[in-house]
């Protein structure tokens, strides 16, 4: 055991280390603010600390999540979770801000046990309102809802976060909506009662914090920030506090990895646990591109791609926008006529079923409508496949839009997610996911992986592009080959700088009438105009 100074010098406590394996535009990880002040509150929170930058209508995320999937399109590293358990006011939150602050690593959830308290009935409420009701209880918790919803996080998937309100004693109308977390902290003062939970922990953390600080901090909690009289929070804390942490919480010390005495003031032990963390982080780490560009290629063209047929218009017009010297007006006024083509084709794989209507003659007339539970959506990769809402607008009266902002990083050459917005519930959507251009597909494979973990269905996505090279045809077939690919037309080769040859330029450059930079990719998404 590692030794670290208590708050009295002749009374040393251990610090214990084992070597275990340890929300719209908004809808990307929400901003947590690092301060120290103390915790003030009447909601559970679930917070973290991406860097961002806030325009008036976006939030774009400057330093972008990389890809948690390899080239088969399936996650191949799971969130990092961090249980940090202690008795009640111990300074688990204070301590889980020092470390993602000295973690400085974007895509940091950090999820509060307060958010699953279970919901209380009209006794309880009443028993509440009296200081009668034990919520130091593990029953008091909705561990079953907790699991679920730590499993679904781990596993990269967008997750629905209940906010309970401290002064009602229940569950806020809006839940919060979480996705996207590489290090997920989850702090709690039972989080080590379930076995279930436990499984899902890769670091646990103890906070050990004399009982007299908790009880003035919570004192000061709750009756300040909660609403409480001195007298009923001392009822609550002699009957039910104090020996539920005897009971159910003290005794959880001995399962922890790390014990942490003293809280957030104790940077000795967060230190180490941020040098633990940092390293599982960079045996997590994954290059896709590169994979992308030696794998599957030299094979036939999979049967999941569709090409609009090449007619002597559909030829003309590629004529016209591949030529470099055709003026902006030109290239924008073809490429729209090319998109609604494009946009009409891919329509045409939707699931239809017999109708029939009578006409003005009286006579019936067998034709076809849509069958489908649900409506279609749309999603475009910026900046370029915004350009393609239009055309599906025109064709799609009330179609909902989405939009996925996808970059590559210049240093690794892999592409990161900046920035997300998806309609609410597509779980039963068809999805048409535009983009305008594909060279290797990894924009494109992120942007379905982000649809995947959105509960969209891999057979219900239509990935639509103007130009596709053959590597990008491949690499989404391959990795995923339940989505449909439509295109104008496929090129064969893709250059050294992911340049689709011979091509189209910079589609969003030429169309928006920007520069491009000398080492633009196909699948680089510039930054939007807003």
């Amino acid at each position: 055991a590692l030794w670290t100074g208590s708050s009295h010098p002749s009374t040393p406590k251990p610090f214990q280390h084992s070597e275990t394996r340890a929300c719209s535009l908004d809808r990307l990880l929400p901003s947590i603010n690092t301060s120290l002040s103390p915790r003030k509150r009447t909601t559970s929170q679930c917070k973290s600390e991406p860097p961002l930058l806030r325009t008036s209508k976006r939030t774009i995320y400057t330093a972008g999540r990389p890809p948690w999937y390899n080239e088969h399109g399936t996650q191949s590293k799971e969130a990092f979770v961090i249980g940090l358990c202690g008795g009640s006011a111990s300074g688990k939150t204070t301590v889980a801000r020092k470390i993602i602050e000295a973690l400085d690593v974007p895509w940091v959830v950090l999820l509060s046990m307060d958010s699953f308290y279970k919901v209380l009935t009209a006794e309880q409420q009443l028993q509440a309102a009296n200081n009668d009701y034990n919520f130091d209880h593990p029953d008091a918790f909705d561990f079953s809802l907790l699991v679920h919803t730590l499993r679904k996080l781990k596993q990269g998937k967008s997750v629905k976060i209940p906010v309970y309100d401290f002064t009602t004693h229940g569950r806020q109308k809006e839940w919060k909506t979480v996705y996207g977390a590489s290090v997920i902290i989850f702090e709690g003062i039972m989080l080590f009662a379930d076995k279930e939970l436990l499984k899902l922990l890769d670091m646990k953390i103890f906070v050990d914090t004399d009982s007299d600080i908790r009880l003035v901090r919570r004192l000061r909690r709750d009756i300040t920030e909660r609403g409480r009289d001195i007298e009923g929070v001392i009822k609550q804390y002699n009957k039910f506090v104090k020996p539920a942490f005897e009971q159910y919480i003290e005794p959880t010390m001995r399962l922890a990895d790390i014990v942490v005495p003293r809280g957030g003031g104790n940077m000795v032990a967060i230190d180490l646990i941020v040098q633990h963390v940092h390293s599982q982080l960079e045996e997590r780490e994954l290059s896709v591109r590169a994979a992308l560009a030696s794998a599957h290629q030299a094979q036939p063209l999979p049967q999941t791609l569709s090409v609009l047929e090449s007619t002597p218009q559909v030829r003309g017009m590629h004529t016209i926008i591949r030529n470099k010297e055709t003026s902006r007006d030109e290239f924008i006024f073809y490429s729209k006529r090319l998109m609604r083509l494009l946009i009409e084709r891919a329509l045409s794989f939707l699931p239809s079923q017999v109708h029939v209507v009578q006409t003005p003659q009286g006579e019936d007339y067998e034709g076809r409508t849509f069958h489908g539970k649900r409506q279609i959506t749309g999603v475009s990769i910026l900046r370029a496949g915004e350009t393609m809402e239009p055309a599906l607008r025109a064709v799609c009266k009330d179609v909902r839009i989405g939009k996925i902002l996808i970059q590559t990083n210049q240093d690794t050459g892999e592409p990161e997610l900046h920035y997300l917005r998806l309609p609410k519930d597509i779980s039963e959507d068809h999805v048409i996911l535009t983009d305008c251009t594909v060279s290797t597909g990894a924009a494109a494979m992120m942007a379905i992986r982000v649809l995947l973990d959105h509960d969209a269905q891999e057979d219900k996505i239509l990935l639509v592009s103007l130009l596709m090279a053959e590597m990008g045809v491949h690499s989404v077939a391959y990795a995923f080959p339940q989505v449909k690919i439509i295109t104008t037309a496929v090129d064969k080769k893709v250059n050294d700088l992911f340049h689709i040859i011979p091509g189209i330029g910079n589609f969003g450059d030429r169309y928006f009438g920007t520069d491009a930079p000398p080492d633009w990719s196909d699948d680089d998404m510039d930054e939007p105009s807003c």
